[in-house]
């Protein structure tokens, strides 16, 4: 995914394009009541990308919309007690069908993933909850997808697994027809001193049999390997993959994590974490996300929500459709 790209109001403006040829998704903003959470939903209503419908304490909900000059024109209200409950009627919307989207508000991100995991009235569909960031650096019009840096935490070669099935799915549906994976650890060299060198020598294997299709896949890489053409020049690479990595799965959260920090820090970049492999996306924001990543993010889901609008199975209903939304 290279190549030069646009910001609009600090979004990329590939991603809005692609976001934009479908009509907006109702999203359910899980613990609405913070003056953060609803600024980052109004922004992605402003451009588009969202319905937005309020869960949380009412009284709460509007007077921080209110602080921030938000009047909730189009916006609905559920109200809840707690976080929990927020979570838990949130999930209900999106069973329902009434939200294609769960956005993180003021709550927990336990709280919230545990009321998407429940066996009984969750959100699965037979694949791991995976997380993934799709990154883009201005200064190179290079964009990544960083696989998985915020649920899985010591992913295992199963696991590890449905992480790529689920990031080769996001990278197709933004464009990529034939998503180029690199599988990270410290060497390229197979070592039982390196515990990541074997588990992407096997995850290699098995996707060349065919565990992955449509994708390239190939590991041990480090990461100069996985992003810089000379490198691989220099080492003697000589993989589709080498350099031009569209996808990087790294050994464990902490690699991840500290990945698309420094990426945002150092370089600027935008970071929209998603959430994959649920009924629905899961945009999982921090406090300190900037717009433009929430608007990212909210661009990504709705790109996901539209596409699976009429291929996933429809959820066994656990109760009656929620009527307590109310235009405000």
């Amino acid at each position: 995914m290279a190549g030069a790209f646009a910001l609009q109001n600090g979004c990329p403006e590939r991603l809005l394009t692609r976001a934009g040829m479908s009509e907006a998704v109702p999203a359910a903003v899980v613990a609405a009541g913070s003056a953060v959470a609803l600024a980052g939903a109004w922004r992605a209503a402003q451009h588009g990308l969202i319905e937005p419908v309020l869960v949380g304490d009412p009284d709460i909900i509007t007077r921080k919309a209110r602080e921030i000059g938000w009047n909730l024109h189009g916006a609905c209200v559920i109200p809840a007690q707690d976080e929990t409950s927020a979570a838990r009627l949130s999930v209900a919307l999106a069973r329902s069908g009434e939200v294609g989207i769960l956005m993180k508000g003021h709550l927990h991100t336990d709280t919230l993933l545990s009321a998407a995991l429940d066996r009984q009235h969750g959100l699965r569909i037979g694949r791991r909850f995976t997380h993934a960031f799709h990154m883009t650096v201005p200064s190179t019009g290079r964009e990544l997808i960083i696989t998985d840096a915020a649920v899985n935490i010591a992913p295992d070669v199963d696991t590890k697994l449905d992480i790529i099935r689920n990031a080769v799915e996001l990278a197709k549906l933004l464009g990529c027809t034939e998503p180029r994976v690199a599988l990270l650890s410290c060497t390229e060299e197979v070592t039982h001193r390196v515990p990541s060198s074997i588990d992407a020598a096997e995850l290699t294997r098995r996707c060349a049999a065919g565990a992955v299709e449509g994708a390239r896949v190939f590991g041990p890489m480090a990461l100069d390997l996985a992003v810089s053409v000379e490198a691989a020049r220099i080492k003697g690479l000589n993989h589709p993959c080498a350099g031009v990595a569209d996808v990087l799965v790294v050994p464990s959260i902490d690699t991840g994590n500290a990945l698309f920090k420094m990426m945002v820090h150092f370089l600027g970049a935008v970071a929209a974490g998603v959430v994959l492999g649920a009924a629905v996306p899961i945009i999982l924001t921090s406090r300190a996300d900037p717009p433009e990543a929430r608007i990212a993010a909210a661009a990504i889901a709705k790109i996901l929500a539209s596409s699976r609008s009429t291929d996933l199975p429809p959820l066994v209903q656990t109760g009656p459709a929620i009527q307590a939304v109310t235009g405000l």
